[in-house]
């Protein structure tokens, strides 16, 4: 039996050239990036053109690009300018031009503050879509890859050991230096190339040791203003019970740099952080505050900080900057990570519920703690702390708390594993900020072309 197949004919033109308007489907996540970025004020991108030279790209379609891109889970700019080549929601983006990747990541360099600066916007389109409006967020952090090996990193030992030898050799090479009319020396023995490239490794090793003296001694004065806390503290409830307190006094800390403290040679502010799977690896720590509602991100920062306990004051200061027509913030859910007294105080003064527990919480309590009656409430007036405590242990703030996971841990899933996002391709805290800004873009622009239906 003779089948009638579809031809393929790639030969004969069309008689009337199509139109990218005819590439996508109307409901399609490209044609609702484009509509987003025409709502968007760009002044200050297109602005800041001089008109001079050879004709530039639009930035309107630029940032569609970079958004479509990042929601996609495509961030290179070599690949960003394949794709307005090969696949068809690019070429309906760019409008079948074709900027190149020197372009994109020019583009993106430049203007990339500015392009962080649209995260609010975009939060804005979405409360006038009645799509959000702030109550209870969860916070959490993930890390990042940094554009660094951690291989390439110089701890505080290997520093001075290394200069030590690296003095030794210069010494040996200027005594060589000395002799050089009176004693024979190895051919290939280039002495004053020797004694330059040796000077370099040098200042590169003086700079690395400053660096890392330098954190040293933030680290000691924050950890002694916190060890002075502690002492005021427990003095303090010494004196309010009339009882020696119990356990240990805190330790007080030690100054200067440990033998393990070191910096990537290659990205300065990236730090050696632990990961979740194990070991440790050259990263930023990237924050998210997601809306328990509709798991769009409303607060986002970067910090080459190792753990969590000092994000909380960022990320309230963050959530307090945004827009008062976007609502007031009611409850901050985050893990044991974020616990600390001082953050529980910060949320009090900030007018925000904390739900940030003292201690890992376990899986699959027993069904007689799950059903037994709520605590009573703490008598008098409870510190933040004892209030913090007692609303964990309530069924309604169990209940409230048990949404962090489904929501903010939801969110760094899918971009780390969905859309790819796993390694900064910038270097540099405040670069990272901005790519990390169009990664939490890129999401909430995804997630609002599902929401709007």
């Amino acid at each position: 039996m003779t089948v009638n197949f579809i031809s393929v004919d790639r030969e004969t033109p069309d008689l009337f050239p199509a139109t990218v308007q005819e590439y996508l489907p109307e409901d399609h996540l490209a044609r609702f990036v484009v509509e987003i970025v025409d709502q968007l004020d760009l002044s200050q991108v297109v602005n800041a053109y001089a008109g001079t030279g050879s004709r530039p790209y639009h930035p309107a379609m630029l940032v569609a690009l970079l958004f479509y891109g990042y929601a996609t889970g495509v961030f290179s700019s070599r690949k960003l300018a394949q794709a307005s080549h090969d696949a068809i929601a690019f070429r309906y983006i760019c409008a079948n031009t074709h900027p190149d990747h020197r372009t994109i990541a020019d583009f993106r360099k430049r203007f990339l503050n500015e392009l962080a600066g649209l995260f609010t916007q975009v939060l804005l389109i979405a409360q006038a879509m009645g799509l959000v409006k702030l109550g209870t967020v969860s916070l959490d952090g993930t890390k990042v890859k940094a554009n660094a090996s951690k291989r390439k990193a110089l701890s505080w030992e290997h520093a001075n050991r290394l200069e030590e030898q690296l003095k030794g050799e210069v010494e040996e090479l200027m005594r060589l230096a000395e002799q050089a009319d009176n004693a024979a020396r190895p051919e290939a023995l280039d002495i004053p190339q020797e004694l330059k490239r040796r000077g370099q490794r040098l200042e590169v090793i003086a700079a690395a040791k400053a660096e890392i003296a330098a954190r040293a001694q933030a680290r000691f004065e924050a950890e002694q203003a916190e060890y002075e806390r502690k002492v005021a503290a427990r003095e303090a409830r010494a004196e309010r019970t009339g009882r020696k307190p119990g356990g240990k006094p805190p330790k007080a800390p030690t100054p200067g740099p440990g033998a393990k403290d070191q910096v990537s040679l290659t990205d300065a502010e990236s730090r050696i952080m632990p990961t979740a799977g194990g070991g440790f690896e050259q990263a930023y720590n990237a924050q998210a505050g997601v809306d328990t509602e509709t798991h769009l991100i409303v607060e986002q920062h970067v910090t080459d900080h190792t753990n969590d306990k000092q994000e909380v004051v960022t990320a309230l200061a963050r959530l307090e900057a945004l827009p008062e027509v976007l609502g007031e913030v009611e409850a901050l859910l985050a893990d044991t990570g974020y616990h600390s007294a001082a953050n529980l105080d910060h949320c009090e003064a900030a007018g925000v519920e904390p739900y940030i527990p003292e201690a890992r919480q376990c899986h699959n309590p027993p069904l007689a703690e799950r059903l037994a009656d709520d605590p009573p409430a703490p008598e008098g007036q409870p510190t933040p702390a004892e209030a913090n405590a007692h609303r964990l242990r309530t069924r309604a703030g169990k209940a409230r708390y048990a949404k962090r996971k489904a929501t903010v841990e939801t969110v760094f899933g899918i971009i780390k594993h969905v859309l790819g996002f796993r390694q900064f391709l910038l270097r540099g805290l405040k670069a990272v900020q901005g790519e990390w800004a169009l990664v939490c873009l890129g999401w909430n622009l995804k997630r609002l072309f599902a929401l709007r239906g």
